[in-house]
């Protein structure tokens, strides 16, 4: 069988049906939207995620037979709560804690260059003098590009200040209608689309139930990683808690590597402060104690109805998502993937299954017009 031939016969199986390429133009547009328009559209996008994430609690309230405009305001008060909470108390908190870190940066630095002459002084053997003076020139580069980084993030950010005010405004605004109109806005978005969307239905059935799931159960898989890790570091008294723990419980957005990634600074703060001892070997203990009840207990727990994606699949869409959308892209790897996974097994089988259903139609119909 010739090259042509096959790909001929890929086209038919997979673009024959008319629903196959709308959907196909549906998600490549989808796609040139978020890409190309991201940033513009950044507000909208922020605030859909933050709905979708509210929905959920507006959904609980109405099944009590509590009226619709009642439980959005009730579940709105309760987002511009925790939003005020984290803009007045949390912020500042981790911003000082930051500021902090840097000044101890020179301290650090000079201990880890005391530890290097300490571990020269004990294992000459392992440990050149030329090994410890690349390190240092290593770990220096380092530093300075970090400082140069937070200097050029600072300078850029003051032209962005009105920017930013407009867009704490806008986003709890569009929040508040998108939960407010829901309906109104889903059947406006749903007339915009083709009468013959069979195709996707199947995948957005297929999609709404996970993403839902996963969207809900990782922020709240970050809020619990995130106290419960600050609280550690605050019982065993490791400076930086809070900017450590907001660090641990973002890690979480990227499965496998984030959790080494959050080792390194807070096995760095503990060995610093504490040096190498009991203490830092109980920090690290309890730290290691967490992502184990976070990977064995929580995810399951949290997950549960989670399409389950193999590991590979999941770095690969947080290698390729992240760095294609950033933040975002990591946030939604999975519930891209899954989207992904979604379309394979529903895109052929939806064609099939619409012609054996148009076959068996057409099959009734010629035995009821017999006469």
């Amino acid at each position: 069988m010739t090259l042509r031939a096959v790909l001929r016969s890929w086209v038919d199986h997979y673009f024959s049906d008319e629903e196959a390429v709308i959907l196909l133009v549906v998600l490549v547009l989808g796609f040139a939207v978020v890409i190309w328009l991201g940033k513009m559209l950044a507000p909208f996008l922020t605030a859909l995620v933050i709905a979708f994430l509210l929905q959920g609690g507006v959904n609980a309230l109405t099944r009590r037979r509590i009226p619709h405009f009642l439980a959005v305001m009730l579940v709105y008060l309760a987002f511009l709560g925790v939003l005020l909470a984290m803009a007045l108390v949390l912020l500042p908190l981790i911003w000082n804690q930051l500021v902090n870190l840097v000044q101890e940066t020179p301290r650090m630095f000079a201990s880890g260059q005391q530890l290097l002459d300490d571990l020269q002084a004990r294992y000459p053997q392992l440990v050149t003098p030329d090994q410890i003076q690349n390190w240092i020139g290593m770990a220096g580069r380092e530093v300075t590009q970090l400082g140069q980084r937070a200097l050029s993030l600072s300078l850029a950010s003051l032209g962005n200040i009105v920017g930013l005010i407009v867009y704490l405004v806008l986003v709890p605004i569009l929040v508040f209608f998108m939960l407010k109109d829901r309906d109104r806005l889903v059947s406006f978005a749903v007339s915009l689309l083709p009468r013959q969307r069979g195709l996707m239905t199947r995948v957005w059935q297929e999609m709404d139930a996970q993403i839902a799931n996963y969207v809900r159960g990782k922020v709240t898989e970050i809020v619990i990683v995130g106290t419960v890790s600050f609280f550690t570091f605050a019982f065993f008294g490791l400076p930086y808690s809070a900017l450590l723990a907001v660090l641990v419980g973002l890690s979480v957005l990227v499965p496998y590597i984030g959790a080494a990634v959050a080792t390194v600074p807070v096995a760095a703060v503990a060995g610093f402060h504490f040096g190498v001892g009991d203490q830092f070997l109980y920090v690290l203990i309890a730290y290691g104690v967490i992502q184990a009840l976070d990977g064995n207990v929580l995810v399951p727990v949290l997950f549960s109805e989670a399409v389950n994606l193999h590991p590979v699949s999941i770095i690969l869409a947080v290698l390729f998502f992240g760095g294609v959308w950033g933040f975002w892209g990591i946030f939604f790897a999975i519930p891209l993937a899954t989207l992904l996974k979604a379309l394979v097994y529903a895109w052929p089988r939806g064609i099939q299954q619409r012609r054996q259903e148009e076959k068996a139609a057409h099959q009734d119909q010629e035995v009821v017009e017999e006469p």
